[in-house]
């Protein structure tokens, strides 16, 4: 085979004799397919387009993008290169041809090659024959080829000696192991051979022709069911009637097996039926079968001469006689809640009958009751289905139910209904139930011992379908078990035990119960709520029913401050509440829960809260002073509104403003303009009142009598004239003249004596007695006191200029009788007489001055100050 494949390609190589063939690249052969483990030989050929610049021995070859090795290069001259690999053991492999040109490697073509194994032989040739319609062969074909392998049927007809009969060969073409003839080329001959012919690149393989009868390989197709009858009068007895199929050869005769099942106990049963082959039809009676018993038949047949079998029939179902039924059902019932007119539901639920055989298809259930204090009225219902409800009133009733069928009724299955009103005894004094690998249990301790049945009922805790629960009668035991298939996993089911006094149901007892638990589908969320300063109080709400898959035994609280360690509390599953103590104060925190059953714990998503800095006792503990402090300004500004004047005298006393008193009234019946006050004002300025000073308090001895009010107005003329020439025509020492006259014309009227300091104490020491005699410093201070004030006024030219009308007659001040700075003028009786009779247009004689006498009127040292100086 390698020998004849090298020929193969070196012919092929040889006849490229024109270049004009080639494209610009090829590799010989495009697509081989060899036997494998073989050798494998390929060309490559450079074209027309590579030759001026490259040649054969730029060309490298790789196989599966692996190199292949140098050594198994072969040029064959300047534009072909060859490879040869040996051993090729890949069922499927890449072979590329590149070149390679400056270093740089560039794809000219690219093979498949596919490696496999000639045909085997085939064999066990078999055929199944449907007269008239089809002929199926089949055969094995032996070991993979891993090659495109073609099969031919060939049937063939043979004479006695086993020689062809010329022109009788047919044959089909597959790909597969079968093949099939079809209607109308499927004669019936008993002379057939069948022969197959494997083939593929590799070679092929023809089997021997095997003869096969056509009677021995014929199917038919099933037979159809006419009827399956029961015989009325005949009880356990069942008519089968068949019919043949119409294409079957003809034959010695056929085999029928007939085949029924009981629907209750699905046990099958075969009975064997001979037929001859002119008999078209088959017919059986089946017989020991059970009473209204429904039953399941299927027929299948075969040639007596066949191997095959023919498929079954369709099932045909039947029942046999019936008979009335022989057991009650098992009734029980589910008690709903009142309603407002005092009537309420009573549903009941039963169960096909136990019996075994059963008494046949039940045709419905006829359900009776009434009120146990009226048994007369008796009420009827009828129902096909296994449930019903009833409205009843508040009374206790007694219901019964029964089967019925064509045949008769069943025994009654009676129970009680109690009263509302009515209270029943705790039999059942404990419950408990555990699961083994394959049943759960439930025993109980009940108090009576001389009770001998108990009803068990069970349900998913979630349903409110009160027909949605199962139930089960025991009878001389406190121990039941069922397969633990009735029951769901991970579902909470109730779990209730009832004691039975004959028809009445006492308490029953009940407890909840899984069968299998696992980890609750979602954890607990938390609320933090409100934190404290150091403290934080967790809320959680239970997980619903149907996520739970257990019995919730714990809960466990983790929470981690911000960069620190986790910490954890855990507490009871009947804790939904949870204090943590011992936070730090001003920190974040994250929180989350743990929610654990017996399989495994689910934590809920987490949630972050930040502590307080300050916790309501701090912040009593700073607002307390601050409200007190507050209460107490607040109190001792409303006492200062409500005692204002008490505290103004004592903390401001009122200074009256010597500029505003009146003692005498001033003549002022010269204009303001006139020569004497501008020469004054502007003259005034140039003074040095310090030099000037007033003695105070001079007074004659006690036993003087009354002092007379000063009275200067014609002396104040006088002197006025007197001042204004030396104001205007002398300088600062003519003043000081002037001041003297002044002084000489007040003389006569007031005890006052203005004069120069050198003079000043010899003036007050004969004019004021011993007694009387002030320190000189203390008369010093107050007259140099009352200049400066005295000063500052005339100072301001725009007071002066408004002043009020000096002729205005004085008034009584008595505020200025407390006046720290005012001063008493008396004037003694020996004034000259010419004062004393001053007309009375002139002047205004007020009541004499007395010494601490309320009512006194006073002038202030400014305002004498300011007439002097003017």
């Amino acid at each position: 085979m390698f020998s004849c494949l090298v020929w193969m390609f070196v012919l092929l190589c040889s006849s490229i004799a024109d270049e004009n063939s080639i494209r610009d690249a090829d590799i010989f052969p495009s697509s081989p397919e060899i036997e494998r483990g073989s050798t494998l030989k390929l060309f490559c050929v450079l074209g027309k387009h590579y030759t001026p610049h490259r040649n054969a021995s730029h060309i490298i070859w790789k196989l599966n993008h692996e190199l292949i090795a140098q050594e198994n290069y072969n040029i064959v001259n300047e534009t072909v290169s060859s490879i040869t690999i040996h051993n090729f053991t890949y069922s499927k492999a890449h072979v590329k041809c590149f070149t390679k040109y400056l270093g740089k490697e560039q794809l000219l073509v690219h093979t498949e090659v596919k490696s496999g194994f000639p045909p085997s032989t085939p064999g066990n040739i078999s055929c199944i024959y449907y007269f008239d319609a089809e002929l199926t062969c089949t055969w094995t074909s032996g070991r993979e080829t891993n090659l495109m392998t073609n099969y031919t049927l060939y049937r063939k007809t043979m004479t006695v000696g086993g020689v062809t009969l010329p022109n009788s060969v047919k044959s089909c073409q597959n790909k597969t192991e079968s093949c099939s003839f079809y209607y109308p080329d499927t004669p019936y001959s008993s002379s057939f051979c069948f022969q197959v012919k494997a083939e593929n690149v590799l070679g092929e393989a023809l089997s021997d022709c095997v003869p096969i009868p056509m009677e021995k390989i014929e199917k038919f197709r099933p037979p159809v069911i006419r009827s399956v009858e029961k015989i009325t009068g005949i009880k356990q007895l069942l008519t089968v009637t068949w019919d043949m199929p119409e294409n079957i050869l003809p034959s010695q005769g056929f085999i029928c097996e007939v085949q029924y099942r009981n629907m209750y106990s699905n046990s099958l049963e075969f009975v064997t039926v001979q037929l001859n082959s002119a008999e078209k039809t088959g017919s059986y009676n089946l017989t020991g079968l059970w009473d209204s018993t429904e039953y399941s038949v299927a027929i299948r047949c075969i040639s007596s001469a066949s191997i095959f079998w023919s498929e079954w029939s369709r099932e045909e179902t039947a029942s046999t006689e019936e008979k009335a039924p022989s057991e009650k059902v098992d009734l029980w019932r589910v008690i709903g809640s009142s309603h407002s007119d005092g009537s309420r539901p009573v549903h009941l639920m039963w169960k096909p009958l136990n019996s075994f055989p059963p008494s046949g298809r039940i045709l419905g259930y006829k359900i009776q009751y009434f009120a146990e204090n009226n048994s007369a009225l008796k009420m009827t219902n009828i129902s096909p289905d296994k449930k019903i409800t009833l409205l009843l009133n508040e009374d206790a009733y007694i219901i019964s139910i029964t089967a019925y069928n064509s045949a008769g009724n069943s025994p009654e299955a009676i129970l009680r209904i109690p009263s509302t009103d009515e209270k029943t005894s705790q039999v059942i004094e404990t419950v408990k139930t555990f699961t083994t690998n394959e049943e759960v249990v439930v025993e109980w301790i009940a108090s009576e011992p001389e009770i001998t049945e108990y009803v068990v009922e069970w349900y998913e805790e979630l349903e409110t379908d009160p027909f949605g629960r199962s139930w089960q009668y025991v009878s001389n035991s406190t121990y039941w078990k069922t397969n633990k298939k009735n029951f769901k996993q991970f579902i909470c089911y109730n779990v209730s035990v009832y004691p039975l006094y004959g028809n009445e149901v006492a308490a029953p007892y009940s407890i909840q119960t899984y069968v299998q638990e696992k980890k609750p589908s979602e954890g607990p969320v938390a609320d933090t709520g409100i934190p404290g300063k150091n403290e934080v109080t967790i809320k959680w709400k239970e997980i619903s029913k149907d996520k739970r898959n257990g019995f919730i035994s714990k809960y466990t609280i983790f929470y981690k401050p911000e960069d620190g360690k986790e910490l954890n509390e855990t507490v009871n599953s009947d804790v939904l509440q949870y204090r943590l103590k011992s936070l730090q104060a001003n920190t974040q925190y994250t929180v989350y829960i743990m929610a654990s059953n017996e399989a495994g714990g689910t934590s809920g998503e987490p949630k972050t809260f930040k502590t307080l800095k300050f916790n309501k006792e701090d912040i009593i503990f700073i607002a307390l002073p601050v409200g007190l402090s507050m209460l107490f300004l607040l109190g001792l500004w409303i006492a200062c509104i409500l005692k204002k004047h008490a505290f103004k005298k004592v903390c401001w006393p009122d200074i009256p403003n010597p500029a505003e008193s009146v003692a005498v009234e001033w003549p002022l019946d010269a204009s303001m303009n006139n020569s004497f006050l501008k020469g004054v004002t502007s003259e005034a300025k140039t003074i040095d009142f310090e030099d000037v000073c007033v003695l105070e308090h001079c007074f004659p001895e006690e036993s003087q009598e009354g002092s007379l009010l000063m009275h200067c107005e014609n002396d104040v003329s006088e002197c006025t004239d007197i001042n204004t020439k030396g104001m205007i025509n002398e300088d600062k020492r003519m003043l000081y003249n002037e001041e003297n006259e002044v002084a000489k014309c007040f003389a006569p009227s007031m005890p006052y004596i203005i004069t120069d300091q050198d003079i000043r104490s010899q003036m007050c020491s004969a004019l004021i007695p011993a007694k009387e005699i002030q320190s000189t410093e203390m008369l010093e201070n107050d007259s140099c006191e009352s200049q400066q004030t005295s000063i500052k006024n005339e100072e301001n030219a725009n007071e002066v200029s408004k002043l009020g009308d000096f002729s205005q007659k004085a008034l009584f001040n008595p505020y200025l009788k407390n006046s720290v700075k005012t001063r008493e003028f008396l004037i003694s009786e020996n004034m000259p007489e010419h004062s004393k009779n001053e007309p009375q247009s002139q002047s205004t004689v007020l009541p004499p001055f007395q010494q601490n006498v309320s009512g006194q009127s006073y002038v202030t040292l400014d305002m004498f100050g300011l007439a002097t100086a003017h």
